[in-house]
């Protein structure tokens, strides 16, 4: 029980204005049994032999959903950093560092020490309400260190306390001595159908930009993601406009991530279409990068989804509750469409809508208690880890 409870509510995903629709019990409480809700409303519905525990000045909410992240990697990259804050660009160090150097400590470290530093990022998550994540391939850069990605992917879900989905990245960087050409081409007729064949991953990312590929390649992509019947993502328009947008969205891509240069074609596409645009605060804030038009894409129908992009160098940033205070305040969200964005549509992503992502009965007990009355305190006060406890599956595994 507690002072308030709120959740999303109808099916996944929540487009436009259905962003801010929210379900509000003041006093709420929730029940489960097992791992399964079985009761949400006001507290006088409860069970009356049913054991009761009470959080005063507190909100329940859904357990947060981060749906875009660059676990497991090893290692930090903060002076990295310091050149930004000195005037050089992202694209001026991705030669000389950025994924090609993550990708060097990636390998050089044993599977036993990319577990350890990556388990610690997700226990960190955990305390700060995440219950389920997107773990990215993507710093192996060659056939067998992408699957030995994978396979360290698999197993760090099985111990996180989260629930974990594994998504290839499998064109992230060119890797050095090979045209980009050739590797897209070792990557859909080789990587994508051995990471299937072996039931590693659970969908297909590719990153288009200037200093990486491009829409012809995301086709490849998409193309060799189907053969192997899995879903396709998209990093688009980050750092340039592309059209990378409108080709995810024309390709039946689940999602569209960061999108900070999308053009009016493709905020257009995102609105009459099933692709999420997955939003990227974290990343935005850190680069100080051109924000993307969240407003434009809500008021055009879009579904619209939030993460952290947990990565050591361009976001590296582990707390959702965070994520939502710099999306509200650098894409104008409200906190309940920012609670949307953070729970139900970010599960559709991960194709886990109808079981996570919403407080009701038959969703699984995914739940954070928050300090404070409403979700507004939330993006109110960045910094502060507004979370009381966090349960995943009915199980209390933080606060």
């Amino acid at each position: 029980m507690a002072d308030t409870v709120v959740s999303p509510i109808g099916p996944a995903p929540r487009r436009g204005d259905q962003l801010e629709e929210v379900e509000v019990h003041v006093p709420g409480a929730v029940a489960w049994t097992g791992e399964e809700i079985t009761y949400v409303g006001p507290p006088q519905g409860l069970p009356d032999d049913l054991p009761v525990e009470r959080f005063d000045d507190a909100t329940i909410a859904p357990g947060f959903v981060d749906c875009h992240t660059h676990l497991p990697f090893v290692g930090w990259r903060a002076d990295e950093f310091e050149l930004r804050l000195s005037g050089r660009s992202y694209r001026e160090l991705h030669g000389e560092g950025g994924i090609a150097r993550s990708a060097r400590m990636f390998a050089e470290a044993s599977d036993e020490q990319i577990l350890a530093f990556s388990l610690d990022l997700l226990e960190e998550m955990a305390a700060h309400g995440t219950t389920t994540v997107e773990l990215k391939t993507g710093y192996g850069l060659s056939i067998d260190q992408e699957l030995r990605a994978a396979r360290v992917a698999r197993r760090l879900g099985e111990l996180a306390p989260q629930t974990c989905v594994v998504t290839l990245l499998a064109c992230h960087a060119v890797p050095q001595g090979l045209s980009r050409e050739a590797w897209v081409a070792l990557a859909c007729n080789e990587l994508i159908p051995a990471a299937a064949a072996e039931g590693l991953v659970d969908a297909v990312d590719i990153y288009v930009e200037d200093i990486a590929f491009t829409v012809r390649d995301l086709k490849s992509v998409a193309d060799a993601a189907e053969h192997a019947h899995l879903p396709l993502r998209c990093h688009a328009d980050q750092l340039g406009a592309s059209g990378a947008t409108q080709a995810a969205v024309a390709l039946g891509a689940r999602s569209a991530d960061h999108c900070n240069h999308v053009d009016r074609a493709g905020i257009d596409a995102l609105g009459s279409s099933e692709t999420v645009a997955v939003v990227l605060p974290g990343s935005t804030f850190f680069l100080r990068a051109t924000p993307p038009l969240v407003g434009g894409m809500i008021d055009a129908g879009a579904a619209v989804a939030i993460a952290t992009d947990c990565n050591p160098g361009t976001a590296p940033i582990a707390s959702m509750p965070e994520t939502i205070a710099f999306a509200c305040v650098l894409y104008g969200l409200s906190p309940q469409a920012a609670l949307t964005a953070s729970t139900l549509n970010p599960a559709h992503v991960l194709g886990l809508g109808g079981r996570i992502g919403a407080l009701r009965p038959g969703s699984r007990a995914d739940l954070v208690v928050l300090n404070g009355e409403g979700f507004r305190q939330v993006p109110y006060r960045p910094g502060h880890n507004p979370v009381v406890a966090t349960y995943i599956g009915g199980l209390r595994v933080a606060g």
